[in-house]
């Protein structure tokens, strides 16, 4: 005879009719309460201004919460060896109670993001609230697996486990180390709070928007429409340059003229072409000035402060824009250009055709 049989034939024979019709009535009672505290939990949620706590999601919790207790109190009812039964070195009981715990804990800890995220809508904190009720999250499911990993009796072996697994555990060590280098990264970043979702920014080497920020990874939309995938470890470590950190920007701009033209003039065209264009800022005050005599021409800087989020907007309008007034002064932007000196004086032997 098998074990499983074994074990059958032991609880049976201690079960009696009585204490099955006890176990089904608790089990029918908790249903029946289960439905009339769900029922009355979603009329309240029409009427009251808490809807945040007294609504549908939280009388589902609380109809599977009491099912779950009627379930383990039938199973009770039903005798000590059924929950007292050993499976992986612990019991039914445990394994039941740990599930329940880690089972409505992430219920709880789910309904607190939500309610963080929907209070962050409401004051206007869209990317700050989606960070904290991220960082809740995961804080609140990695504490409730610990503890349900305790209530279990798994962590009583946990030593003898990480031996038994030999080089499954240096390698489980080694992503968890790198797992739980990207979670504090994550919690640094967001009291540092280099960057926000929507904020265009450079980061080890990508360009883009910021799509999202999560507890392990940052997600950047490149500015060729794909996603990248960062981990936080090396967001953190690298140089974040946020282009729309603050709310004006300057352009630069370099524009070479003709050796021959009136630097003077030139400079006043571009003065006044910036003052014509509404997103140039008055102040801080556009600054235009000769730069570099080069090769080939006269090197003017051009200095322009705009918002941020206009930025790429004003500096094609500034290049347009004074190419279209220098050329309409006459000034001109010249190609290189290059002058040969020669040791001896070239002489050119012209034939006339016969």
């Amino acid at each position: 005879m098998n074990v499983t049989n074994l074990f059958n034939q032991q609880i049976i024979s201690g079960i009696t009719f009585l204490m099955i019709a006890k176990a089904l009535i608790i089990l029918l009672i908790g249903i029946i309460l289960a439905k009339a505290l769900k029922s009355y939990l979603i009329s309240l949620s029409r009427t009251t201004r808490y809807v945040w706590i007294i609504n549908e999601d939280t009388a589902n919790l609380t109809f599977k919460f009491i099912i779950i207790l009627s379930l383990v109190g039938s199973l009770s009812v039903l005798g000590e060896r059924i929950l007292s039964y050993e499976i992986a070195g612990t019991t039914i009981r445990n394994i039941i109670s740990a599930v329940v715990v880690f089972y409505f804990s992430y219920l709880i800890a789910k309904k607190s993001k939500d309610y963080l995220l929907m209070s962050g809508v409401q004051k206007g904190k869209v990317e700050e609230a989606q960070i904290k009720a991220k960082l809740f999250y995961y804080i609140i499911v990695f504490a409730a697996l610990i503890v349900s990993l305790d209530v279990a009796g798994f962590l009583e072996n946990i030593d003898s486990l990480l031996v038994a697994g030999g080089i499954t555990g240096i390698v489980l060590g080694f992503s968890a180390q790198t797992v739980i280098a990207n979670f504090v990264s994550g919690i640094f970043m967001y009291f540092d709070r280099p960057l926000k979702i929507g904020d265009p920014v450079e980061i080890a080497g990508y360009g883009g928007i910021v799509n999202d920020i999560r507890i392990l990874s940052t997600r950047i939309r490149t500015w060729d429409g794909t996603l990248v995938r960062i981990p936080n470890e090396k967001v953190f470590n690298s140089e974040i340059r946020n282009l729309m950190r603050y709310p004006a920007r300057r352009v630069d701009i370099k524009i070479g003229i003709a050796y021959r033209e009136d630097v003077n003039k030139a400079i006043e065209v571009i003065k006044k072409t910036l003052d014509e264009m509404p997103y140039v800022l008055a102040e801080p005050e556009p600054t235009v000035f000769v730069n570099e005599l080069a090769d080939n021409s006269i090197i003017i800087s051009v200095r322009a402060w705009a918002p941020s989020e206009k930025w790429f907007d004003v500096r094609t309008q500034i290049v347009q824009r004074v190419k279209e007034a220098l050329d309409k002064e006459g000034i001109e932007i010249p190609f290189p250009q290059r002058v040969n000196w020669f040791a001896e004086e070239l002489r050119v032997r012209i034939e006339k055709e016969q």
